[in-house]
């Protein structure tokens, strides 16, 4: 790793989310509040924690793994956006070098996915029998950063429509399986069947999740099971992917469709009854990196409140992942705006200054 910067630092504005009116300091690459001599002012306005991408794949692309030179240019598509925390949700990429860039992202891995032979996209996951997934669960949370992800439904080509990967019972020993080695499991399911059994097997969040329902949605919120919804890679491309199936497959097709269409307002219903939802872009396939305030903008369209919606995608995301924010002695990442990104997202997506590490980026 670099040596922490040497150049101190000044922001002056109005803090979120507690709204509070600030002098913040930078020194040694960490916030202070106390006054630092001869520090630079570089700029004054809201400041947030930097940015979060819940849900992304830096070293993928719809292709497959990307080579060193692709993955840095979608770490740094996703940094000048504001992202500087992003929870990697599976790929094949041995991303640690991105580590000791002190210019790029930090990463919250999950490993590799995990699904069935033939049951998921070519070379991308780990693929195991279900009597092999706790070992194969256990073994991706040495890989990643306190995080696994499983694909609980894709399409079976036999069935003709998605369905569910995995018995209950090998869920329910998989998610044992990364609690006892310190980690949270989360896992990729589209239809109502496979949510419904990953609610059983006690995963900690849920991606994507478009077939909530209302006894579904009320069994989230009671458990506190977290919602990354990925609206934007539904909205856009369901269809599509509906269309290219339907010839072959049109249950499945119509399935997706419904899917599509119900997506929206089950997320916004998701939202009134309580369960934590925050903001995952889905980047690294179909999805260009770099695109989170396209998320929080179809996240606002479904009908939540910006606010919460910006939450998700900040204070609220890194409380979630045990990551600091803006207290003092954290590392110095933020993004600050001219005016209150809660109230435009035209002033979220184009910031004034993004520091990383204690280093002014834009």
């Amino acid at each position: 790793m670099s040596e922490a910067p040497t150049e101190a630092l000044h922001v002056r504005g109005v803090r979120l989310p507690d709204e509070t009116s600030v002098d913040l300091w930078i020194t040694g690459g960490v916030v202070t509040y106390e006054p630092v001599p001869d520090a630079v002012t570089i700029g004054t306005g809201w400041i947030t924690p930097g940015l979060v991408d819940m849900h992304c794949h830096i070293g993928l692309a719809a292709s497959g793994e990307t080579d060193r030179e692709a993955t840095e240019a979608q770490a740094v598509r996703d940094r000048d956006s504001g992202v500087l925390l992003a929870r990697d949700c599976g790929t094949p990429a041995d991303t640690r070098w991105i580590d000791d860039r002190e210019d790029l992202p930090r990463i919250v891995r999950a490993g590799r996915h995990v699904a069935r032979p033939k049951r998921y996209m070519r070379d991308v996951s780990v693929d195991v029998e279900p009597p092999e997934l706790p070992a194969a669960v256990a073994e991706q949370a040495k890989r990643g950063d306190g995080w696994v992800k499983i694909v609980g439904d894709w399409i079976d080509r036999d069935a003709g429509d998605l369905t569910p990967l995995w018995p209950v019972a090998a869920l329910t020993d998989a998610v044992a399986a990364a609690h006892a080695a310190g980690a949270r499991a989360t896992t990729h399911v589209f239809g109502r069947a496979a949510l419904a059994e990953a609610l059983e097997a006690g995963f900690d969040c849920i991606e994507h999740g478009t077939g909530l329902d209302d006894e579904l949605t009320a069994r989230m919120a009671a458990a506190g099971t977290a919602l990354v919804p990925t609206l934007l890679n539904v909205v856009e491309n369901f269809p599509g992917i509906a269309d290219s199936g339907a010839a072959k497959f049109p249950a499945y097709a119509d399935h997706m469709r419904r899917l599509w269409e119900t997506a929206p307002a089950r997320i916004a219903a998701a939202y009134e009854a309580g369960v934590p939802i925050f903001v995952g872009t889905d980047a690294g396939g179909v999805i260009a990196h770099g695109r989170i305030v396209d998320e929080i903008a179809t996240l606002t369209r479904a009908g939540l409140p910006l606010d919460y919606v910006l939450g998700g995608a900040s204070w609220r995301a890194r409380e979630f992942l045990g990551r600091p924010g803006l207290a003092e002695g954290d590392p110095a990442d933020l993004v600050i705006f001219d005016a209150d990104p809660r109230a435009d997202l035209a002033t979220l997506a184009a910031p004034a200054r993004i520091v990383l590490r204690g280093r002014v980026i834009a």
